[in-house]
């Protein structure tokens, strides 16, 4: 079912999200200990993005809520995401080691895979999925897919799914939250109204969804669980806590997190749609 995290704050040395914490990323890999639906490990791939230094901040540029944000592959800001990503399990990445400790950022997008049966195990299924500026990554899945997500599919344009990176349901909904990027739609509203609309479409559907330009993360807890850590200038939102650090929060499933390295705000998925 996959797990993810995104932090905003001082730049930290990759190795401190996915390597250090005693429930880092890579640990979470192997041992999850709040996957739901199924799913025991996460060995399908994984991906991490960062953005340099100069990119990140507190001004997040956007107009949350009503819409004036940059749209994907505009180019605007300054300094678009690296990202790495593989096809093999997180930990049996030789090269990962050295890369997570000589790269800093302070602004990370992570997540190991666990493959929905029937969907392809290849590096371009492994989020972070990107578009200039944005981020995106999913933990769940999408039940009858793909027949029950037809229906939202016609509504992309045709360029949209004949480029999509994989032919999986993450794929179709990164498409159909930057479709409404695009469109001006205010980011939260974006991830809100995509889970509304697949969750409609596909009935039990979990749809925890990660957005983020490197300055603002737009998280949902839609079936899955969602933690976030706030304070000293930094935020952390993962799929589990990385330590046993009591200012560890859950998020209320039916919500979205929106968050800068200094503010966090918890909205109900309903209030946006």
């Amino acid at each position: 079912m996959c797990r993810h995290l995104v932090y905003l704050g001082p730049p930290v040395p990759l190795a401190a999200l996915l390597f250090d914490p005693p429930h880092g990323l890579v640990h979470q890999s192997w041992a999850p200990r709040e996957m739901r639906g199924g799913g025991t490990v996460n060995a399908d791939g994984f991906g991490v993005a960062w953005y340099p230094a100069t990119a990140t901040g507190s001004d997040s540029g956007w107009q949350t809520d009503s819409g004036s944000g940059s749209a994907p592959g505009t180019g605007a800001g300054t300094g678009e995401p690296a990202r790495y990503r593989r096809a093999i399990p997180i930990w049996a990445d030789a090269a990962l080691p050295a890369l997570a400790a000589s790269t800093r950022s302070g602004a990370v997008l992570a997540a190991v895979r666990s493959a929905t049966v029937g969907m392809p195990v290849v590096e371009t299924a492994a989020a972070p999925f990107s578009d200039g500026r944005w981020l995106f990554s999913h933990n769940g899945m999408v039940p009858g897919w793909p027949d029950t997500l037809v229906g939202l599919a016609a509504e992309l344009p045709t360029r949209d799914l004949l480029t999509l990176d994989a032919p999986t349901d993450a794929a179709l909904l990164w498409a159909l939250v930057r479709q409404r990027l695009r469109s001006g739609t205010s980011p939260e509203r974006a991830v809100a109204e995509t889970v509304r609309a697949v969750a409609d479409a596909a009935p039990g559907a979990r749809l925890n969804l990660l957005l983020t330009d490197g300055r603002t993360a737009v998280a949902s807890a839609a079936g899955h669980a969602l933690s976030v850590r706030a304070g000293a200038g930094s935020t952390l939102i993962c799929s589990e806590p990385l330590d046993d650090d009591p200012a560890w929060a859950g998020v209320p499933d039916g919500h979205l997190v929106v968050a800068t390295i200094d503010d966090v705000h918890l909205r109900p998925i309903g209030e946006l749609v």
